[in-house]
């Protein structure tokens, strides 16, 4: 009788096909986005520019604060393109899957230097509203509506991206977000100084879009994490893969269970198959797999299938052992 192992060859090669037909879509993606956060990049260090100036000539600490975010946002950028460009090389013999949790990395540094920066723009703005300075409104005002609108572009171009299912995306995303929204700020308080007089307006909303983005950057600190660790994709419930599976006829169990992500978009699972059968393994495993990608989007998928005499002969050798 011939094994399993032979039975399954030629799904194996329908299976690689759909893979390379997969990975050429999302290298495809990845080179969009790279020319992507490419302009976001040039636009970003230019505004940088003339607000680190506007902020030091009208003693902004909302315009110092936002070209200071705008700061770490080309590093982030910078680094977003870098892991993206890296993460492109092929495997190696030592590094099997690749290069891509550069992006995974890349993700992480950029969540956790925006939370370091908003603490510190936010002792600052503690210090302002013990003793509030003079702020020139006008020239705030005029000078965060043309940051507002440089990020404006930039969020649009990016949200046309895969930021959806991308860390490193969304990472830099919600940098460029922040700065919208601490434009929006800095016009709001300018408009305050101007209008009001009210000085401690300034620090306020540099408090109050600090704390926005250290919300929005915690997210992406926890996913890149468990990406990290190897944890399961936040969609995927585990114990529902194991029973859709069990519903398959001719499968006996399912054991050594296991999925984790690569990087943004690729998520990979491993499992061992019992079949009752060992003539069934060939169509179980080509169901299998067939359910694993139209129901749960896993078409990277490694299933070893075992025949009732697999569990005799290894338990037959724990025994001797």
């Amino acid at each position: 009788m011939s094994t399993p192992a032979l039975q399954l060859h030629p799904h194996e090669h329908e299976h690689h096909a759909h893979d390379h037909h997969h990975d050429h879509h999302h290298d495809h993606a990845r080179g969009a986005s790279q020319r992507t956060l490419l302009i976001v990049l040039m636009l970003t260090f230019g505004y940088m520019l003339a607000e680190a100036i506007g902020g030091y000539w009208a003693n902004s600490l909302a315009l110092l604060s936002d070209a200071g975010h705008m700061f770490t946002d080309v590093a982030a950028l910078a680094l977003a393109l870098f892991a993206m460009w890296f993460a492109s090389r092929p495997a190696t013999q030592s590094k099997t899957y690749g290069f891509y949790r550069l992006e995974i990395l890349a993700a992480l540094v950029n969540g956790v230097t925006l939370i370091a920066l908003s603490v510190l723009i936010c002792v600052e703005a503690y210090q302002r509203f013990r003793q509030p300075e003079e702020v020139q409104g006008w020239a705030l005002v005029w000078i965060a509506v043309g940051g507002l609108g440089v990020n404006l572009v930039s969020a649009w171009l990016l949200s046309r991206s895969h930021t959806h299912d991308n860390l490193n995306l969304r990472g830099a995303y919600l940098h460029v977000l922040g700065d919208l929204l601490g434009s929006v700020a800095a016009i709001a308080a300018g408009v305050l100084i101007v209008w009001k007089g009210w000085r401690w307006a300034d620090p306020l909303f540099s408090v109050m879009i600090s704390l926005l983005i250290v919300w929005n950057s915690w997210r992406i600190v926890a996913e890149s994490v468990n990406v990290l660790l190897e944890g399961v994709p936040s969609h995927i419930n585990p114990i529902a893969v194991e029973q859709a599976i069990k519903t398959i006829p001719g499968v006996r169990e399912v054991h050594d269970l296991h999925i984790w992500t690569i990087t943004s978009g690729r998520h990979v699972l491993t499992a061992h198959v019992g079949v009752t059968n060992a003539d069934q393994s060939c169509r179980v495993l080509r169901e299998v797999r067939a359910l694993l990608t139209e129901q749960f989007h896993l078409s990277h998928s490694t299933i070893q299938i075992e025949d009732p005499t697999f569990a005799t002969v290894v338990n037959f050798k724990k025994k001797d052992s």
